[in-house]
């Protein structure tokens, strides 16, 4: 038995399971109930004022999205009714941010982090929200350990510096991280700068067409500018002179007209288990791989206008993951149902509960707010009521608001099985990464290994082993190469 103190809750009651959420099922949907998920992701959302607790340092910028009016080879009505992929050549206008994900407000640009990726698309029926990262995967596949990876890659609550002890404490405890530390550690964990990086969605959703089908699709956005990244060596020489070197990228090459584009593609597969897979497609440390689910282009992004006030646009600017139009919906994917729920509750918190009433946050002038919602702190107008203001609840046989209609047809998945805390069956965490490591080209391997021999280099003997271990599951050559940086025996390690 232990000698630690037993982990509680803020109520005082035991944790019998830390690591996952309850679920209907080992694959999920999670329930609402998840009582402690809740307290703990609502405690983490508010541990920092006023800058967001994650991606606090980012860039806004204006453009458009051209669709193709196909998805691939099909009409996009084949796989989703979303008005704004129908027709080839319709724009829609859209926001985007990017981002650094673990420094402050004030760090810098040029420091080894994920970058975040989010765009506000402006459509007919409202905002749509994709919120994702440069990379293509995360560390975690249940939301309910987001606090604690974030703790890990956070400063030391004692000496407020970014600890590689610390960091590596986690990992090395976290199997399934060891894809996203691979690309992290690479020289695709410091992007050149915005203009020359890739985004993705990260977590899956679903497509629903007009007959209420529906498929898994991932997001991706793909740079028309070519994707660059840095070294270590070349982000110190950065980072030495300036820490906004990204934001001045975009800003300068907006202002000059050289607007930069993405392409959105998207992978689909069917709404189903897919057994024959070696993982689960809800996983979000795992890559949906592109010779089996091809990437399929579906429009065109382009940047042509910068920010006129940062603070009004860029620091209220508030994303979520939950923020869907009709025609996308929700997938049982762990990490998406936890990122839902956190993100607006962070805005609410941090912007305050009218954060939708700015303008950076409204959905663009032709489509009208109505709501029976009202009040709260820095209120500053009404929501359209309909044709009797007194009237704000629904449903009244007065006046007031009704319900949409109902004559498209939802998406029901079946759902059965136990609610459980349990992890997925298929976690194979090591493969992709060791795929990810040989794919790699040499100069991009020999940068991964100087990067961990460095920062390992700052661990515990323990920890030092233990990640050899793990990377020597990815790949033989991969555990060798740490081990021998490190001065380790790697033939003892692996007995």
């Amino acid at each position: 038995m232990s000698d630690k103190p037993v982990l509680t809750t803020r109520q005082g009651h035991p944790v019998h399971n830390n690591q996952q959420q309850r679920t209907v099922g080992s694959r999920g949907p999670a329930t609402l109930e998840n009582y402690h998920f809740l307290e703990k992701i609502s405690h983490f959302d508010r541990e920092r004022i006023p800058e967001r607790v994650v991606h606090a340092r980012g860039f806004v910028a204006h453009g458009e999205f051209e669709a193709y009016g196909t998805i691939g080879d099909e009409p996009a009505s084949t796989y989703t009714r979303a008005k704004l992929f129908q027709t080839k050549g319709k724009k829609t206008p859209l926001t985007i941010r990017f981002s650094t994900v673990i420094g402050g407000r004030d760090s810098s640009e040029a420091a080894r982090d994920p970058r975040g990726f989010a765009v506000k698309f402006r459509t007919e029926d409202g905002n749509w929200d994709v919120v994702g990262n440069n990379l293509q995967v995360f560390f975690i596949r249940d939301a309910i350990k987001f606090p604690d990876v974030i703790h890990s890659l956070k400063p030391d609550p004692v000496t407020f510096r970014q600890e590689p002890n610390r960091i590596f404490d986690f990992m090395s405890n976290t199997p399934e991280s060891m894809h996203m530390i691979t690309w992290l550690f690479s020289p695709y964990g410091i992007p050149k700068n915005y203009r020359t990086m890739r985004g993705s969605g990260v977590n899956t959703y679903r497509f629903v067409n007009a007959q209420g089908e529906g498929v898994l699709v991932k997001f991706h956005w793909l740079t028309q500018q070519g994707e660059h990244n840095l070294t270590q060596e070349q982000a110190d020489a950065v980072q030495a002179t300036e820490l906004g070197h990204a934001s001045k990228d975009l800003y300068e090459a907006i202002e000059r007209g050289d607007f930069p584009k993405w392409e959105l593609n998207v992978q689909i597969m069917s709404d189903d288990e897919h057994p024959e897979l070696d993982f689960d497609p809800l996983d979000d440390t795992k890559i949906w791989p592109r010779e089996r689910f091809p990437y399929l282009p579906v429009g065109m992004m382009t940047l042509n206008r910068n920010v006129t006030d940062h603070h009004n646009e860029n620091e209220q600017a508030a994303f979520g993951t939950g923020v869907l139009i009709d025609g996308i919906d929700f997938s049982d994917d762990k990490m998406l149902v936890g990122r839902t729920f956190s993100y607006s509750d962070t805005q609410r918190y941090r912007v305050g509960p009218n954060y939708l009433q700015l303008p950076i946050n409204r959905p663009r002038e032709d489509v009208v707010v109505s709501t029976n919602q009202g009040g709260g702190q820095m209120s500053y107008g009404v929501d359209n009521r309909g044709a009797n203001p007194h009237i704000n609840f629904e449903p009244s046989g007065v006046a007031g608001l009704s319900e949409a209609d109902e004559s498209y047809r939802e998406y029901r998945p079946f759902v059965s099985g136990q609610i459980m805390r349990a992890p997925i069956e298929r976690q194979n965490n090591y493969k992709q990464a060791g795929e990810t490591y040989r794919g790699f080209e040499d100069w991009e391997r020999d940068e991964l290994i100087s990067n961990f021999v460095t920062l390992l280099g700052q661990c515990e003997k323990a920890i030092q082993e233990k990640m050899v271990w793990h990377f020597s599951q990815c790949d033989d050559d991969y555990g060798r190469r740490v081990a021998d940086g490190l001065g380790l025996d790697y033939s003892a390690l692996r007995a």
